[in-house]
């Protein structure tokens, strides 16, 4: 009998992993089950809704050059629109086509667009970078970034561009922001205009989720959504991981599988989009519901033992970690081509726009349209997020929290130096749709170097983790191509594979990225 694989979750991570065990594992689809407590696949990379009532998505992911993983990933998956073509040709083809080039990255409060061109640093915040790149990471455990610069460092211009596109924030863990300096070190010079940063054709659901997910069915995976898996069960012995039993329930009925010694399980611990709630045009979304199996499991899991990671570390702090995002859907061009005239950019080009003075720290995103495959002509989508739901409004005197999706678009335009005629125009036909998120940068949140498992635990045989909250040693959470290191490291470990991700990019390692940063860094 052939060995099976059971893979607990259906976002990227999940996916990859079951298209790693087909391409390098030589398992057969139909040997391969994923298990989704949602009605929908995707995890974190979802879009949904219609033009009439209003499209959502709680996100978009960037890409860049370095993300090895995910486009070797995608390069055996047929894009959607053209089966000739792969999905990571699709989106380096469109990078070359439509690539950013962001003039209008930060708007003050004045409703102007700020000179970028100085990080705004003083002789100690270089000091302070300088050092924080240099210091091992084993000495940061426990510490936030706060704890490694002055309170100056957080009004520079150089912040306020990282932590609105990385989603920092000055309380995270100074681990992850080294992290990211190391990896993304490279991207100094383009750091504002964003011209070496990629997205994807459509959203991410219709550009990543649905090719991968055809192609999946296509050899005969399945996928059981509206499946909870609730726990594990080890064979004898002392911190035994290998897993011999899981326990389910689907439907309100208890089900169990027994797990062979040659079958592999690979459970995805934790959730960034977990709890979500979704407002309306006219309503606030509504209190968070509870933790997910995702949360669930691994508590259940990490129960008595310190080498399944600690959850607690990441799903305890809401506060710190909770962000909201909105999507808009649009009849009419108004607040597109009024953002084109201002930004200088035309729609699709221009990246991020934060604006600096926002109480909530508004961005937003105006895509290359249309967004969704089947967005109708006429209609228009464009999104934001930020990172300070808990504050009054500027315009609007309540937490973003409680605001129907109509006051969040009132606070945005309050911050656009648009005509009358435009802002009545945009709110006419516009319908925006909140999404408040608990759990969003809780990858980001302070740690310590043993908080997150390994990816395979050590002694393992069949049982890794995956996704966000499986540690990978010198890669970056928050990002897709994190996701599919983990699914591919699992595979290969598990099956003791020759093939090997790539090498996580260690632009810090090369004197002239080292030389572009600290030229960035010094310019006034």
């Amino acid at each position: 009998m052939m060995a099976k694989a059971y893979v607990v979750g259906s976002g990227i991570a999940a996916l990859a992993a079951a298209t790693f065990l087909i391409r390098d594992g030589g398992f057969e689809g139909a040997d391969i089950h994923l298990f989704e407590e949602q009605r929908n696949i995707g995890g974190s990379l979802d879009a949904g809704g219609t033009a009439d009532a209003g499209y959502t998505m709680r996100g978009g992911r960037m890409f860049e050059a370095g993300y090895r993983c995910t486009f070797d990933l995608l390069s055996g998956i047929p894009s959607l629109d053209d089966p000739a073509v792969s999905v990571t040709q699709e989106i380096l083809a469109g990078h070359k086509e439509f690539a950013w080039d962001d003039i209008a990255r930060l708007v003050n409060g004045d409703g102007k667009i700020v000179d970028v061109r100085s990080m705004g640093f003083s002789e100690r915040d270089r000091l302070d970078l300088v050092r924080c790149l240099a210091t091992p990471e084993g000495h940061l455990d426990g510490k936030r970034i706060t704890d490694c610069f002055t309170e100056h460092f957080f009004t520079t211009t150089f912040w306020c561009l990282w932590c609105t596109t990385f989603a920092f924030q000055p309380w995270h863990s100074a681990i992850e922001f080294r992290r990211y300096l190391r990896r993304f070190i490279h991207l100094a010079p383009q750091f504002a205009s964003m011209t070496s940063t990629y997205g994807t054709r459509y959203n991410q659901y219709d550009s990543l989720v649905r090719p991968l997910a055809a192609w999946l069915r296509e050899r005969g995976v399945t996928v059981h959504t509206r499946c909870h898996v609730t726990d594990l069960a080890f064979a004898p012995g002392h911190r035994s991981t290998t897993v011999k039993r899981i326990y389910l329930t689907r439907n309100g009925r208890d089900e169990q599988i027994d797990v062979a010694p040659d079958d592999l399980v690979l459970v995805t611990n934790g959730s960034m989009t977990d709890s979500t709630s979704v407002g309306s045009h006219f309503t606030a979304p509504p209190p968070p519901r509870r933790n997910s199996d995702a949360w669930l499991l691994w508590h259940r899991l990490s129960r008595g033992r310190d080498d399944f990671g600690n959850p607690d570390a990441f799903d305890k702090h809401v506060r710190e970690s909770r962000g909201e995002s909105f999507t808009v859907t649009a009849q009419d061009p108004a607040f597109l081509d009024a953002l084109a005239r201002f930004s200088g950019r035309e729609t699709g080009r221009g990246g991020l726009m934060t604006f600096t003075d926002s109480h909530w720290l508004l961005t937003i995103v105006a895509p290359r349209q249309p967004v969704y495959r089947d967005q109708p002509e006429g209609v228009s989508v464009w999104w934001g997020y930020a990172l300070h739901p808990g504050r009054a409004g500027n315009h609007t005197p309540k937490p973003m929290t409680m605001c129907s999706g109509r006051e969040i678009l009132e606070e945005i335009l309050h911050h656009l130096p648009f005509d009358e005629p435009t802002t009545a125009r945009v709110l006419e036909t516009s319908t925006v749709v909140p999404c408040l998120m608990p759990y969003l940068t809780s990858q980001f949140l302070v740690r310590r170097r043993d908080d997150r498992p390994k990816v395979v635990p050590y002694g393992s045989i069949n049982l890794a983790f995956i996704g966000q909250f499986a540690e990978v040693p010198d890669d970056v959470v928050f990002t897709v191509d994190y996701s599919v290191r983990t699914a591919w490291k699992a595979v290969a470990q598990l099956l003791k594979l020759d093939t090997q991700p790539p090498a996580v990019y260690k632009g810090h390692h090369d004197p002239h990225v080292l030389a572009a940063a600290l030229e960035t860094m010094h310019r006034r």
